[in-house]
């Protein structure tokens, strides 16, 4: 007790002592308030990444090819306030929902994820991850959806080189999970390794410019006038967890339109 009592003389009356004393304990306060926060960042993740996950869903409401007038003469300015006053036209929203189901060892990959009917989700829509398309909704129950994975040997969408514009199709082979063939490209487009594929303004399901993939390879088919072309997946489906549903609000006056022409032509 009596050195207790000594060194906390010593500490208080002596300025030297007194400075060493403080930097040894704000030294020794600093590390333990760092390994705190960083456990406490850990457990507040969850939180931290749902967040995010709505931040980007709101933000993806906003972009401007979202928006479309139904004709020439009701041009899309843009203006913040035109595209808030015409939400009348917007023709993709986009909602997030979690991945809680997926595979990708089989010929036929699917995922489920945590939304259905009930929050307004129903077949034949489009599915994104942050990074590029997943898939397309095939089947609903009142809070779940299947979701019909890229990597599903039956599974096509149009898309086209971000560069120069000329439209193939992707598909997937089957073997590799990280990558998936694009098809149909002529030889006179010019082309490179590492070049965006991305989808087109022809698909139903979903915006012009989402990723699709990266060149990875060039293949010449000598039997066509076509390329092979082996691209690199922008999203890895070993590790998605959450995902964005694209409602194409114009999809079902669109797709009657096209079948009602095709029977009138047969």
């Amino acid at each position: 007790m009596l050195q207790i009592v000594s060194l906390s003389f010593l500490f208080q009356y002596n300025k030297f002592h007194q400075a060493a004393f403080s930097n040894v304990a704000g030294e020794i306060t600093g590390r333990f308030n760092q390994k705190y926060n960083g456990i406490e960042y850990y457990f507040r993740l969850k939180g931290t990444n749902d967040a995010l996950v709505k931040e980007n869903e709101r933000l993806n409401q906003l972009l401007k090819a979202n928006y479309e007038a139904p004709g020439e003469l009701n041009r899309l300015m843009t203006d913040t306030l035109m595209i808030d006053s015409l939400k009348k036209i917007q023709k993709y929203i986009y909602r997030e929902a979690k991945v809680v189901g997926s595979s990708v060892s089989s010929q036929t990959n699917y995922l489920t994820i945590h939304r259905g009917s009930s929050q307004q989700i129903r077949p034949n829509m489009g599915v994104i991850s942050p990074l590029g398309i997943v898939g397309t909704v095939v089947s609903t129950s009142p809070n779940f959806a299947v979701v019909m994975s890229m990597l599903h040997r039956q599974y096509t969408v149009v898309v086209k080189l971000k560069n120069s514009g000329e439209r193939g199709k992707v598909e997937w082979d089957g073997t590799n999970p990280s990558f998936v063939t694009l098809k149909d490209i002529p030889k006179s487009a010019k082309m490179n390794k590492g070049d965006s594929i991305v989808t087109s303004e022809t698909s139903s399901l979903f915006p012009p410019g989402i990723l699709v993939g990266t060149v990875n390879e060039i293949v010449e088919d000598k039997s066509s006038n076509f390329y092979i072309v082996k691209l690199k997946t922008a999203t890895n489906f070993f590790n998605v967890q959450y995902v964005y549903v694209i409602d194409n609000t114009q999809f079902d006056e669109q797709k009657r339109l096209e079948d009602s022409t095709r029977k009138k032509i047969q």
